[in-house]
């Protein structure tokens, strides 16, 4: 086997060494050979007349090349048709046409390699396998040829022009970036023109068909036009390489970095990723994934962009990220539902204690669900004081109905596009909250529930509230739109549930698409209940204790309910039980006494004096005191109305505690009425004259406000002006009109249980509200009276001693 990678080709005399070689003196070429010994190589073709160094890297090739020198004869030299091929047995193996050629002479070259100077004497055409002539040559390959000679050809204009046309494009190859070795190219100017077309046929990059199908030409013209014709190809092939190379660069330089062929694309991408494409794993994912038509369109659509851009780009990153998350979501992965309804509503029942018309609305909703799983489930908002239970009973219905849940957390909110989801015309954009909670809950039909919707804001950036409205509209969320991902995605399957603490901040249009239950405060036996059933064995396992190693009494849990929390919930209460905790733990720690039972006395060593007193009733000693009852978010509370009157020449109203505009309404109405009913109430025309009402409410660094403050005010006011006192022990609550009547109020159960914890032993209420009375259960009314008024005067009569 021979290689001839690295050395080029010559013409006419060769020197060697000191040796010159003078390839004119041939041996003799036969007509006709059916025993010639052959060299094959693995991409030589060698054209006649062209002398050339030829490496010998077999040892038969060297065997053959010796016996060739020594004894003066031709050998063939064959390109195989394989040239990955290292043992070539048959001629069947070669390619149909050779040379014959002469070895001229053998060295020697470092690292025991020999090199041969052989020229090609003819070319032949192979016929078959052939035998060596004696026993000397029979390892060696034989071939049986026909030699062809080349017939003589004319010098004329022709030949000339046509010789000069090869050269010409020869070097316009290399200069426009063609490979050709320094040898051929200095060689080009000094080449004779008897040599020219078989010297470039030789050593011009042609490939070994291409090469042996100039050398089967019989005639050395025809053989130079069609010579011609495949540098012209090979000049044009180089000019669109390089008409390509010149447009990825300008488009680099630009920054658009569009591959210019789909083969580089793939190489750059194997070099990132190796065998991992990004665009084939998102399509295969794609097809996995029982996509809607519209989606499966969109997805096809921006996977074949992606396959066509630059991973260097940072719009490959926006778009794979894109098709990452849209893929990412759960089409068609539904949760298997519960449809026992008694396991349902036991877990109702374990996970809360109390709000028993709560649960049985809930209760209602699973049943209708699981009746007909297919049907629109109304959104239901749970509104209600901190620590009542709003986010668990969230929980809980998921887990009742067998369903994934998720909380998305919208207090605070005040941008639209954090609903809707961010435009993809930058890098960061993402979905919005909706669909985040649906990719992170891997379901179609989880519980989502949508916490402090009444704390969203707006803005210049939009409402988002208003984009909640297409969310929770069962009409709309079939198709709902997230900009983000800008294809429509079914939200009918999954259940809602909002929580508010109050909905005032809500709008009238989202109070429309939603189903209100209102949850109320916990009276202080259902505290003790929730106490002893999850706060004090939640505190327990949390801080690595044994639920009895920690007994508190029932008086004891009064004792925090009543000095340490004042509050509706529950938050506060389970805040206080853990510092009992702790301070038990660390006294176990210093190796000092721990009380086996926390009574009213441990309890105040433990968590120090108490601290909410403010709510505690203080008595009506003073005319112009009374006790009204408030609600807040937090929950029901009492306040005390002061109102004096003192001498000032124009009688204004003075009004301070920090009131809000209703309040100053209800304080100017009251005092208005009461100037206009002064002889009905008791009280001396002449008592405004050069006089001033003054109304004040305590804890002036609290804003107060609120529709419920009038009869409080006016009974403040009679009192101070007719000196009579109010009863002792008695809250009211209620707005009048100017005609004197006494209308309802809300937040009933609220402030009735604030008036309990303060000590209050008589309530008086507007007359519309007794209904609202009859729905609190009787255990927590005991020892409370409860009188009711249409008109405040009948409310006067009764509140103020005589």
């Amino acid at each position: 086997m021979s290689d001839n990678s690295k050395i080029s080709p010559s013409c006419g005399i060769l020197q060697v060494g000191q040796t010159v070689i003078d390839p004119s003196k041939q041996p003799p070429i036969p007509s006709d050979v059916g025993n010639l010994p052959v060299i094959p190589t693995r991409n030589l073709v060698l054209f006649p007349g062209i002398t050339m160094p030829l490496n010998l890297v077999r040892e038969q090739a060297k065997e053959v090349a010796a016996m060739a020198r020594k004894e003066r004869r031709l050998i063939g030299l064959s390109c195989q048709k394989d040239g990955s091929v290292d043992e070539i047995t048959s001629a069947s193996e070669l390619c149909d046409y050779g040379s014959l050629v002469e070895v001229l002479e053998i060295f020697d070259l470092p690292d025991n390699m020999q090199a041969a100077v052989v020229r090609a004497v003819c070319k032949y055409r192979l016929l078959g396998d052939g035998q060596a002539a004696d026993a000397s040559a029979a390892g060696m390959m034989h071939i049986a040829v026909k030699p062809i000679t080349q017939p003589r050809h004319r010098k004329d204009d022709a030949y000339g022009a046509l010789t000069t046309e090869i050269l010409n494009r020869v070097k316009e190859y290399k200069d426009t970036g063609g490979d050709l070795e320094l040898n051929v190219v200095m060689s080009l100017d000094n080449l004779d023109r008897d040599d020219v077309i078989n010297f470039i046929s030789t050593s011009f990059p042609l490939s070994v068909p291409q090469k042996i199908e100039l050398l089967s030409i019989y005639r050395l013209n025809a053989r130079g036009e069609r010579l011609l014709e495949m540098i012209g190809e090979k000049l044009q092939e180089l000019r669109l390489a390089n008409s390509f190379k010149e447009k990825a660069r300008v488009e680099m330089e630009k920054g658009h970095r569009e591959a210019f062929m789909r083969e580089e694309m793939e190489a750059i991408r194997k070099e990132l990723y190796g065998d991992s494409d990004p665009s084939e794993e998102l399509r295969r994912k794609a097809e996995t994934l029982p996509l809607p038509q519209d989606v499966k369109r969109s997805v096809d659509r921006d996977l074949a962009q992606l396959s066509r851009t630059n991973p260097n780009s940072p719009d490959f990153a926006v778009l794979s990220g894109y098709l990452d998350t849209l893929l990412d979501l759960p089409w068609g992965v539904t949760t298997e539902l519960n449809s026992d309804f008694n396991v349902a509503e036991k877990v109702l029942d374990s996970d809360h204690y109390g709000l028993t018309k709560v649960k049985e609305r809930i209760l209602e909703q699973i049943a209708v669900i699981m009746n007909n799983p297919e049907g629109h489930a109304p959104i239901l908002c749970l509104v209600g004081p901190p620590g009542v239970g709003k986010t668990s009973l969230g929980q809980s219905v998921a887990k009742a109905m067998g369903r994934k849940y998720h909380r998305v957390s919208l207090g605070g909110l005040h941008d639209e596009a954090e609903i809707r989801g961010h435009r993809r015309t930058y890098i960061g954009a993402m979905p919005g909250r909706i669909i985040t909670a649906l990719r992170k809950a891997g379901s179609m039909n989880p519980v989502l529930l949508l916490d402090e919707v009444d704390k969203i804001g707006a803005d210049y950036k939009g409402d988002p509230a208003a984009a909640l409205l297409e969310v929770l509209d069962p009409e709309q969320n079939c198709r709902y739109h997230d900009n983000y991902l800008d294809v429509d995605f079914d939200l009918s399957n999954v259940l809602f549930i909002a929580t508010a603490n109050t909905l005032q901040t809500l709008s009238q249009p989202l109070l429309d698409r939603m189903e209100i239950i209102e949850l109320s405060g916990y009276a202080t036996e259902e505290k003790i209940e929730i106490a002893r059933r999850h706060l004090i064995p939640r505190i327990m396992k949390a801080n690595n204790l044994e639920p009895e190693s920690v007994m508190i009494s029932d008086e004891g849990l009064v004792a925090v309910i009543d000095g340490y929390t004042s509050e509706s919930g529950v938050r506060l209460l389970e805040k206080a039980l853990s510092k009992i905790v702790r301070k038990l733990i660390l006294a176990r720690m210093r190796g000092q006494a721990v009380p086996d039972k926390i009574g009213p006395d441990e309890v105040a060593g433990l968590l120090g004096k108490p601290t909410r007193l403010s709510e505690r009733y203080e008595g009506n000693d003073i005319p112009g005191v009374v006790t009204g009852l408030a609600w807040t978010a937090a929950g029901g509370e009492i306040l005390f109305i002061e109102a004096a009157v003192v001498p000032e020449k124009n009688g204004n109203l003075s009004l301070t505690g920090n009131l809000g505009d209703v309040m100053k309404e209800s304080a100017t109405l009251a005092l208005q009425y009461v100037r206009g009913h002064a002889a009905e109430l008791g009280v001396d025309p002449s008592a405004f004259d050069g006089k001033a009402i003054h109304i004040h409410v305590p804890a002036g660094a609290i804003p107060k406000d609120g529709p419920s403050a009038g009869v409080t005010m006016v009974t403040a006011m009679v009192s101070a002006l007719t000196g009579r006192k109010v009863r002792h022990s008695i809250a009211m609550t209620g707005e009048i009109t100017l005609r004197g009547r006494v209308t309802a109020i809300g937040g009933v159960k609220e402030k009735v249980l604030a008036a309990r914890r303060a000590g209050i032993t008589h309530i008086l209420l507007p007359e519309d509200n007794r209904r609202d009375v009859d729905e609190i259960e009787k255990d927590f009314l005991a020892g409370i009276d409860f009188s009711y008024y249409s008109r405040i005067s009948d409310l006067l009569d009764f509140a103020l001693e005589k």
